[in-house]
């Protein structure tokens, strides 16, 4: 049996030699991308402006899937997390994050993750695949409708803070960017993205060198290496010093001045001379610090710190000129930690 592409997977010059090829005008191909990216239709029958054959012929050669809703949690602080079901039955995560000045989609780009953080529970999951950029688009377009439905508000950033390590997914990550940003997609600004990864040097680099115009974040958690390597095995691959000589040359080719994100957790990392390390390697670079309190994912190793010991830490850091802002944890009365909903739903088990 043949299996059909999906159509999202083709990029706008391998779609319009089909449309050529068929011997249909060059304005078609253009109504079916904003059918696609713009209208969010869901199926080919949806895209009313197209002759009937000519859906019947899209149909008999792409496939077109889409995401459902398996699960849905939400907080009394109005956060809604979503388990995305894909067409192959694997299970990502994305959650709506309402504050006062904005409405945030956190999305995922990897089926699972192979990066084993000792404290995120996607973690503990083993990555399958990378997402396709419609299926990582598809969850900003969804988390949208959340956010309009419930809240009558529109979208108003993005980061790519879920499931998974999206600079291993990078053209997948960078398309659903284009589209997300494009006049002829979502348009929403690059500004209003952000791209966190968990530190892989020679990506970083390459982001600057192809003109990256959203915001990176680096998960830092921790500013010696000693310690970083026993909570983030990637850095045993990409020491602190190779990822300070990654963003100094990003931060010269594009402008843009990176975040670190530093999750305290208690007796670990959350001491003075903790903050007095994070000092140090911010002077190394152009950036600022988002302070994050943790979302335990159950009784181990790491919990939150507390209070005072979190308020003398940012205290640190702002008296020594870091621009500082602490992150307070959204959803805690609900499977707010990363992968806590897709492990429910069984995330790493393909459909039967």
């Amino acid at each position: 049996m043949e299996i059909k592409p999906d159509i999202r997977t083709l990029d706008t010059e391998r779609l319009s030699a089909w449309f050529a090829e068929q011997g249909e005008k060059p304005f078609r191909r253009k109504q079916v991308e904003s059918w696609l990216w713009q209208q969010g239709a869901r199926s080919f029958d949806e895209m009313s402006n197209l002759p009937l054959a000519l859906r019947n012929r899209l149909g008999e050669t792409f496939s077109f899937g889409t995401l459902a809703l398996a699960d849905q949690q939400r907080s009394q602080d109005r956060t809604i997390k979503s388990a995305f079901r894909l067409p192959d039955g694997n299970v990502v995560e994305g959650v709506l994050i309402p504050t006062t000045s904005r409405m945030t989609a956190c999305i995922s780009s990897q089926v699972g993750c192979s990066l084993t953080c000792k404290f995120c529970a996607t973690g503990r999951l083993p990555r399958l695949r990378n997402l396709d950029a419609w299926e990582i688009f598809e969850q900003v377009w969804l988390i949208r409708k959340q956010s309009e439905l419930n809240y009558n508000l529109p979208l108003s950033n993005i980061v790519y803070m879920g499931m998974g390590e999206p600079l291993l997914n990078y053209r997948n990550v960078m398309t659903s960017i284009d589209w997300i940003t494009r006049p002829d997609g979502l348009g929403m600004s690059p500004q209003r993205i952000t791209v966190s990864t968990a530190g892989i040097a020679k990506m970083i680099a390459r982001l600057g060198d192809d003109g990256a115009r959203f915001n990176l974040a680096l998960s830092l958690h921790a500013a010696n290496d000693e310690k970083r390597n026993h909570i983030m095995p990637i850095n045993e691959q990409n020491s602190l010093d190779s990822l300070a000589d990654a963003i100094r040359y990003f931060y010269e080719k594009t402008g843009t001045r990176v975040t670190y994100e530093y999750i305290v957790f208690r007796d670990f990392n959350d001491g003075i001379s903790d903050a007095a390390e994070l000092v140090s390697f911010c002077r190394k670079t152009t950036a600022k610090v988002n302070i994050i309190e943790y979302n335990p994912i159950d009784a181990g190793e790491f919990q939150q710190t507390t209070p005072a010991r979190l308020e003398a830490f940012k205290q640190h850091l702002e008296q020594n000129g870091i621009i500082t802002n602490v992150r307070r944890s959204r959803g805690k009365d609900i499977d707010a930690a990363c992968g806590q909903l897709a492990n429910k739903n069984e995330a790493v088990k393909p459909a039967r």
